[in-house]
């Protein structure tokens, strides 16, 4: 059993575990519940009333944070020429097409996010054992697939994440820093509630932080 340190044992004792909170209260608990030293994430996970057994019971989907995550997104547009100057006004950090294919298949993944055209797909296709498993391969789903790549830019570097329930059906995402202010970290947390709500029924709410405990949210009070 992994031991508790003593700065831990401290930080659990600002939290009532058999307590559920509302989104507000919970905001500023995950600030004050940090302990590490650089500026940790801050992070949620929702349990949906799923059948988790049945693949078509699983959800995916997107939303905005109004306040971003608080983490640079490193965007790989891999584009045709024509593209170029679309993705590059649009904020992508890397822009090109066979040049970046060849730095792939070396090693290269030095980026969060490829974003590319319904054309290119079969290039990307021999680059799977490369990009599937860091879950870096482009799709349909996601938006990262189309055929308005500067769009797609923009909405990512502004701060929409995916979501996607596992399959326990959790969703897991990271919502900002715990450097955000209380207001910042509820209002983000509450875009991704109501959207996920809108999909499926929701079980329960945990806000935390890196390396930090779990704070129950009643789902009631959202």
């Amino acid at each position: 059993m992994k031991k508790i340190s003593k700065k831990q044992k401290e930080i659990r004792k600002k939290i009532d575990f058999y307590k559920q909170y509302n989104l507000e209260e919970a905001s500023k608990l995950v600030k004050k519940t940090s302990f590490v030293r650089f500026n940790a994430s801050v992070d949620i996970s929702v349990r949906l009333s799923l059948d988790t057994k049945k693949t078509n019971h699983m959800i995916s989907g997107v939303v905005f944070l109004p306040h971003g995550r608080g983490k640079r997104i490193d965007v790989l547009a891999l584009v045709p020429p024509e593209k170029n100057k679309e993705a590059k006004e649009s904020g992508a950090d890397y822009v090109g097409l066979e040049e970046y294919l060849s730095k792939i298949r070396e090693g290269w993944v030095d980026f969060d996010i490829i974003v590319t055209m319904p054309s290119l797909l079969p290039k990307l296709g021999i680059l799977g054992r490369i990009l599937g498993p860091r879950g870096l391969m482009p799709n349909t789903k996601s938006g990262t697939v189309t055929l308005s790549p500067g769009k797609a830019i923009s909405e990512i570097k502004s701060g929409k994440i995916d979501l996607l329930s596992d399959r326990y059906g959790i969703v897991n995402a990271s919502i900002g820093k715990v450097s955000f202010s209380p207001k910042e970290i509820q209002e983000n947390a509450c875009a991704l509630i109501q959207t996920l709500n809108r999909l499926k029924p929701i079980k329960s709410i945990y806000l935390s932080n890196t390396m930090g405990p779990g704070i129950s949210i009643d789902p009631k009070k959202i």
